[in-house]
C-alpha cells in the first residue's frame, strides 16, 4: 500500500495558494429563481414555510434560505432546509451539520453515505441516524451548487478552493432533510421518505441554482 502521508503538506500548501489566489476576486452569484419557487408539495406532502430567527440567520451566514415543515397525516413529520450562500469567505462559509448537530445535543447513532436517484442520475448524500433525549431522527444532507451534488466534506472543500482560484466562484447550497421517527415509523420508513423528498428536491434546486 502506498503511503500518501508525505504528500499531505504539499497538498495543503497547494490548497492554501489556491485560496489566496481566489480571495480577492470573489463574485456574489444570485439564484436564477427564488428558493420560494421550489414547490411546496414534495413526495406527495404539502409543507408550510417557517422563519429562522434573525440571530440564527446571522450565525449561519446564509444569503437566503428555505425552511419548510411537513406533518403528514399518514407518515412521520419531516423538515426541509436549504441554505444558499451567494459567495463564501472567511467567516461566511457553510457550517457542516456533522459538526453542528452534536452541539445541539444530538448523538450520532449511525453515519454513512447513501445514493439517491434524482433527475435521471445517482448522486451521493450523507445519511445520519441521531438521538436526543429519546427522540430519534434520520438526517439526509448534501451540498449542491456550481453544477454538482456532493456529500464528502473533503471534496466540497477542495472544489471550493479550486473554483475560488480558477473561477472566482464559491456559491453553494447546504440541503438538509430531517425525518423524525416515532413508534409507528421505523428507520426504513424514514429512509424511504427522505429518499423520495431528496429525489424531488435535487432537480428543483438544479433549476434555481446557478451553474
Amino acid at each position: 500500500m502506498i503511503d500518501r502521508r508525505p504528500w499531505v503538506p504539499g497538498v495543503m500548501l497547494t490548497a492554501g495558494c489556491l485560496l489566496l489566489l481566489g480571495v480577492n476576486r470573489q463574485q456574489s452569484i444570485p439564484l436564477t429563481a427564488p428558493l420560494t419557487t421550489v414547490p411546496h408539495a414534495l413526495a406527495g406532502y404539502e409543507g408550510r414555510d417557517l422563519e429562522i430567527p434573525k440571530l440564527d440567520q446571522q450565525v449561519a451566514g446564509m444569503s437566503t434560505y428555505l425552511y419548510r415543515s411537513f406533518a403528514p397525516a399518514a407518515g412521520p413529520e419531516f423538515s426541509l432546509y436549504v441554505g444558499y450562500y451567494d459567495h463564501q469567505t472567511q467567516g461566511k462559509t457553510i457550517h457542516s451539520p456533522k459538526n453542528c448537530l452534536p452541539g445541539a445535543g444530538w448523538e450520532t447513532l449511525e453515519s454513512r453515505q447513501s445514493q439517491v436517484v434524482a433527475g435521471g442520475k445517482s448522486v451521493p448524500v450523507n445519511r445520519y441516524m441521531l438521538q436526543n433525549n429519546g427522540q430519534r431522527a434520520l438526517v439526509f444532507y448534501w451540498y449542491q451548487g456550481r453544477g454538482r451534488v456532493a456529500a464528502s466534506e473533503y471534496q466540497v472543500k477542495w472544489e471550493l478552493l479550486r473554483d475560488a482560484a480558477l473561477r472566482g466562484r464559491t456559491e453553494e447550497a447546504l440541503v438538509r432533510i430531517v425525518v423524525y421517527l416515532d413508534p409507528k415509523h421505523d428507520a426504513d420508513t424514514a429512509t424511504a421518505l427522505a429518499t423520495a423528498v431528496a429525489a424531488d428536491v435535487i432537480p428543483e434546486l438544479d433549476r434555481v441554482l446557478p451553474t
